[in-house]
């Protein structure tokens, strides 16, 4: 790949930009605010950022769309077929969407959390390619291995599978923290203390399956434990903290025989 666009300044864009600065020439950067297109293009050492999609560059070698998910059929309806390599960024999206609108296109997708405000090293990152045909999935495969020794072959279903377990591994988590750091606000505690015990929960997983991995009063379960905490809950938190405790208990029943 010799010249790429990306189409997009937002979290998955701004990191895909700095991973590709380098190793192949950032051709172009389009964001529908011409500000924060600019501010991307400035940063990667790109020359050209637009506002406009019809004045996307027309000879790039392949066309990056990271935007939201709900905005990839505005992009692809907006813009004729070039010949060129298309590709969304998409977890959930399916490949499916560029079909009579484009001759070589496929799916490149980061199984990482991104943020505009810091920018991720995508070296380890995984990414899952999905291509129209052999030629555009060995393209795409192509294009993920210039920014990460991990690029797998996925078809959509899958990659919706995977979109799902990272649901459950990262958004539902961090949701689970914002909760935990509530408590502790309302007890006057910072949630500092929790990081200490949060990286070696993670760290395990190098060694143990998270099943192996499983500590707490559910998988013991010990009732007096869950209803004395379930007594000082309320709401929503009372409701998660009660529903999950099952799944673990549903998960690991208890053996008679011990």
């Amino acid at each position: 790949m010799r010249q790429v666009v990306i189409i997009g300044s937002g979290n998955v864009a701004t990191s895909l930009a700095h991973g590709l600065a380098g190793l192949c020439q950032v051709a172009q950067i389009y964001s529908r605010q011409l500000a924060h297109a600019c501010e991307l293009a400035d940063a990667v050492g790109c020359p050209n950022a637009t506002d406009d999609l019809l004045t996307l560059v027309p000879d790039a070698d392949a066309y990056i769309i990271a935007v939201r998910d709900d905005a990839i059929a505005d992009v692809i309806a907006a813009v004729p077929d070039n010949g060129a390599l298309w590709v969304h960024t998409s977890g959930s999206k399916p490949a499916s969407l560029f079909e009579g609108h484009r001759s070589r296109y496929g799916v490149l997708w980061p199984m990482q959390s991104f943020s505009r405000e810091m920018v991720v090293p995508l070296d380890e990152v995984h990414f899952f390619a999905e291509g129209s045909d052999d030629a555009a999935l060995s393209d795409v495969m192509e294009l993920g291995a210039l920014l990460s020794r991990h690029v797998i072959a996925v078809d959509s279903e899958q990659r919706l599978q995977l979109h799902i377990a990272s649901v459950f591994s990262c958004n539902f988590a961090n949701h689970m923290w914002t909760l935990a750091s509530e408590v502790l606000d309302d007890a006057g505690l910072p949630f500092e203390a929790m990081l200490p015990l949060i990286r070696t929960t993670v760290d395990k997983l190098d060694r143990l399956s998270p099943a192996q991995s499983q500590t707490g009063p559910a998988i013991r379960h010990d009732h007096q434990v869950i209803e004395r905490h379930l007594a000082m809950l309320d709401g929503d938190k009372q409701d998660l903290y009660r529903m999950i405790s099952q799944s673990v208990m549903n998960r690991n029943p208890l053996d008679d025989n011990a």
